[in-house]
Formats: structure tokens, sequence, C-alpha cells
């Protein structure tokens, strides 16, 4: 037992170590001499978690995706309105990224190692899935349009707030992403629901994004 515990406080130190450099440098020039420094570990410590860059990258991808899904399913679990829960989705996983390393290291991970997994399947799919999942609940609700597929329209919202962090990651401007979640939604939202919600769910999106 107390080695197990002992070779899972390496494994996360490393991850720990891993995430920041990666972060910081990105994939391509992140060195693991500086990531073996920076956990307090071994060589013979990292490889024997980890075989080489690669399999240390989606090591963090799959921490990531672990600690970001833990923190989204309180409000998943929720029964509040979908599109309500859609909105406030889009704005927790960015302060989840902007305040846990790891959660921030797997999305620029996703977009550098460029097949979007860790060492599973691709877990920009399963997102998808569930925005779908989340606009067919919608559609019963009431609150988004019912004469609309929604694979389409679930698709066309998770495109469009992941783009939109993708621009971020490539200008380097992830400080901005509530701002611009908030303008995506304002011009989204009229193609999703009756004129008559359209104010009720921008003003939703705008206190969520200046919480």
């Amino acid at each position: 037992m107390v080695r197990q515990e002992r070779a899972e406080a390496t494994r996360n130190a490393v991850l720990s170590a891993a995430a920041e450099i990666f972060a910081r440098d990105g994939y391509a020039a992140a060195n693991l001499g500086v990531i073996i420094d920076k956990s307090g570990v071994t060589k013979g410590s990292l490889y024997f978690h980890f075989a080489s860059k690669e399999d240390l990258a989606r090591g963090v991808i799959d921490e990531g995706v672990r600690r970001m899904e833990v923190a989204c399913a309180p409000l998943t679990d929720l029964r509040d309105p979908a599109l309500e829960v859609m909105i406030g989705l889009s704005y927790l996983v960015t302060d989840i990224a902007s305040e846990d390393p790891i959660v921030g290291a797997m999305f620029r991970l996703h977009h550098e190692i460029g097949d979007h997994r860790g060492t599973g399947k691709n877990v920009v799919d399963t997102w998808r899935e569930r925005q779908i999942a989340l606009t067919q609940r919608g559609q019963a609700e009431g609150d988004l349009g019912a004469d609309a597929d929604p694979v389409d329209i679930g698709t066309f919202v998770f495109e469009t707030l992941f783009g939109v962090r993708v621009v971020a990651h490539a200008t380097g401007t992830l400080d901005e992403l509530p701002a611009r979640l908030e303008r995506a939604w304002h011009f989204m939202l009229p193609a999703l629901v009756d004129p008559s919600k359209v104010d009720y769910f921008r003003q939703f999106a705008v206190r969520r994004s200046r919480r």
C-alpha cells in the first residue's frame, strides 16, 4: 500500500510539472529534462510511468479531461433549463482551465498534438455528443427551436464555442475568453430561440460572463 501511494505521488508530481511546462513552452519545445527537474523525480521514475514525451502529454490530457469532467458534473446533473446549462458550461470550462494548470495544459496539448485525444478516443466527439443531448432537452423544454435537427444545432453551437477557444489559444488571448464567449452567445441566441426569449438568455449569458 505504501509503495502504491508513493508511485501515485510520483506520477502526480510528474503530471503537475509536465502540465506547467507544456502550458508554458508548448509540446514541441517542452524538454523532458526540465520536467524531471521541475517534478523532483528521477529520470527512471518518469520513464517508469511514461515511456515518452508523447505518452506523458497524453497522460496530462487524460488527467485534464478527468478533472474537467468532475468539475462540470454538478452543473450537468442539475435539472436547470438545458440552454442555461449549455451557457453555464461554456463559462465554467473557461474558469476551470484558467484555475487548474493541468486542465489548461490539456486544451493546449489537444491543439498542438492535433488528434484531440489522450490515451483513449477523441474526447471532442464526447463533448459534441453532450452538446447535442442538451440541445435535445432544450427542444423538449421549448427553449430551442423544435423544427431544427438537434444534431445540427448542437454541432453548430459546439463548433462555434470550440472555435472561440482555438482562436484564443492560437493568438495568446485566453484572458479575453469570457468576453468572447459573451459575444458568441449574443450573436448565436437569435438563431436558436424564440425572439421573445432572446433578451432573457442574452442577459443570462452576460451575468454568467461577469460573475
